[in-house]
């Protein structure tokens, strides 16, 4: 059996090759959206536990506008991976970002690397779209080390103590059209918080209230004298545990672009990644508190250190400090590169307020 990637030169010629032998042909490919509805019963087999009413608004709403990838046996889908497209707010840049979900695999087909091969293909096709990085909230996130291997946050609910709560739904017009009117983000209690999901789009408030009414829960917002503060949504059952969030970074030069910096700061070091080659060179950062990151293309002559791209998440994302990275794996850096990093602002405080 042979694994195989749909559009490189010499494909059609090992396909009929394989064929002549009687060999089955594994392809990786980007489905055509008109096929998206095929992986329903993949889907259903692997998260079960999901609800009918949630799995038909995921396969009516969802799949309309996002990517999948899928590894295919003579057209039948065995492994597949789905990219859910979304805004995202990072220091205050609204970048594009895939969230990946519903990674999924036959259990007959399983532990033969087709979900790594997915992976590879998804972080590239995401690196060629200019993407900074990308999440999931893994079942286990030993599955997807080391290919991602940053848990950066836990997703969140607000609370809202003192303001009055009341319950939404996409069928209530008049406070969804109250909804749309709030303040922008930096007058929400989350004001200081580096990332938040989405803007004030109808279409994207319809679709979240849809999201948590297909599985028994609802959309909830705080108000105050009369001005809405917060929404949140509100789950018919509280899970024991809140799920984790892992990041992997994609494009590392435009993912720096986005840091702030506490002081004046200089220095030249090298990125190792082994899934996306472009990654793999040296950086030279500059800047100062008030211009952020600014970059410039590094000397290997002028390296201060090397960082792995998964150390390098882990200090952007405030999961690690300086010194703790320096003691991991693959790492090297000069005492005067240790003290400019430290000048990088970490992505320590998050929010999402989805599932999928």
């Amino acid at each position: 059996m042979q694994l195989v990637k749909k559009g490189v030169p010499g494909v059609r010629d090992a396909r009929e090759r394989f064929k002549k032998r009687g060999l089955k042909i594994m392809e990786i490919r980007k489905l055509d959206p008109t096929e998206h509805s095929a992986t329903r019963s993949l889907y259903e087999e692997v998260f079960s536990e999901d609800s009918e009413s949630f799995v038909n608004y995921y396969y009516t709403e969802k799949t309309k506008d996002n990517i999948i990838y899928a590894v295919t046996e003579d057209g039948e889908i065995r492994s597949m991976i789905h990219l859910n497209p979304y805004d995202v707010m990072v220091n205050k840049k609204e970048e594009k970002l895939h969230y990946i979900v519903a990674v999924a695999t036959q259990e007959p087909y399983r532990k033969r690397g087709y979900m790594a091969a997915l992976l590879k293909e998804s972080l590239q096709a995401m690196y060629r779209q200019g993407e900074p990085f990308t999440y999931l909230m893994p079942a286990s996130e030993k599955i997807y080390y080391p290919t991602i291997s940053v848990r950066f946050m836990n997703r969140q609910q607000n609370t809202g103590n003192r303001q009055r709560r009341r319950r939404i739904s996409g069928r209530d017009g008049q406070c969804l059209r109250t909804l749309l009117l709030w303040p922008e983000w930096q007058r929400l209690p989350w004001k200081e918080i580096l990332m938040s999901m989405q803007n004030g789009k109808e279409e994207y408030y319809v679709r979240l209230m849809k999201e948590y009414e297909s599985d028994g829960g609802c959309l909830m917002i705080g108000e105050k004298d009369g001005e809405i503060l917060w929404c949140c949504p509100r789950v018919s059952e509280i899970p024991k545990e809140r799920p984790k969030i892992m990041v992997r970074l994609v494009d590392v030069r435009r993912m720096l672009l986005l840091l702030d910096l506490n002081y004046l700061t200089a220095v030249c070091f090298h990125v190792t990644d082994p899934l996306i080659e472009e990654n793999n060179r040296c950086f030279l950062i500059t800047g100062t508190e008030a211009s952020g990151v600014m970059l410039m293309e590094g000397k290997e002559e002028n390296s201060e250190g090397t960082l792995p791209v998964g150390a390098l998440a882990r200090l952007i994302f405030g999961a690690a400090s300086v010194e703790e990275i320096a003691e991991e794996k693959g790492v090297k850096m000069s005492d005067r590169m240790k003290n400019e990093l430290k000048k990088i602002v970490p992505l320590s405080r998050i929010f999402l307020n989805e599932v999928v």
